[in-house]
């Protein structure tokens, strides 16, 4: 037996998530059954975490074991020969057996941008957030600094969430705006609630056009009440940047 390691990224649009489903594609289902055609035999795929139905991923790493000896080299070009041409395999490696993408991994990084100007962009529809009320980037900022750090994060998970524990400790946070009207909100923790990043992201909307100052956004994080947070920010502005081992 081998323990593979891959790195994948993906374009979320027309997939149900990450998690295999009976009743929708996902990219787990898609990847999952072109390695079982090549290794003929099963083969269970074990990701770093779930991504949502819409959200990308530029640097996904999931894991699986096989007793296939196909050459690692031959694997990765057997794998994009198949998949459709919204997944690539980056990557691909033999690690130790007891490696695991999701218990292995220290930190994730994640990325959600938005386009902040008048007009759209309808090429870029499914990787943007159009956004074209003027966003006070600043307070926006102000609204991140709050949040590094650790803290019990339930005012922006979603229900549904099998976490027990909501404590996560983000490592960092910071906006960046280029002059195209792009901003993109960048976030490193060592975990990640449900939906927590949407949630984050819609609540510092919610700042950037001025319904909610400072001192507002940091009793959102003291409440730990969910409805005291802002709307849920769509998927498609959200990438897996990074993950750390």
């Amino acid at each position: 037996m081998r323990n593979i390691r891959l790195m994948v990224a993906y374009d979320g649009t027309r997939y149900h998530g990450w998690q295999r489903q009976k009743n929708g594609v996902t990219i787990q289902g898609v990847i999952e059954e072109c390695l079982q055609l090549m290794t003929q035999s099963p083969v269970k795929l074990l990701a770093s975490g779930r991504t949502d139905a819409g959200v990308h991923a530029l640097n996904q790493v999931c894991n699986f074991k096989t007793p296939s000896q196909i050459p690692i080299d031959t694997l990765k070009r057997g794998l994009n020969a198949l998949l459709p041409p919204d997944i690539l395999v980056k990557e691909a490696a033999v690690v130790p057996f007891e490696f695991h993408s999701r218990y292995r991994a220290k930190s994730k990084i994640y990325e959600y941008r938005i386009l902040n100007r008048q007009n759209p962009d309808i090429f870029c529809r499914n990787v943007l957030w159009h956004i074209r009320f003027p966003l006070d980037v600043e307070t926006m900022s102000g609204c991140l600094s709050i949040i590094k750090g650790t803290h019990d994060f339930s005012a922006f998970k979603s229900s549904g969430s099998a976490n027990t524990d909501p404590v996560r400790t983000l490592l960092s946070t910071f906006i960046e705006s280029d002059e195209d009207g792009v901003l993109r909100i960048i976030v490193e923790g060592d975990g990640f609630l449900r939906h927590m990043v949407r949630n984050i992201v819609g609540t510092l909307v919610e700042a950037g056009t001025g319904r909610m100052d400072l001192k507002r956004f940091a009793e959102v994080l003291e409440s730990g009440d969910r409805q005291m947070a802002g709307r849920k920010a769509p998927p498609q502005g959200l990438f897996l940047v990074a993950v750390k081992y």
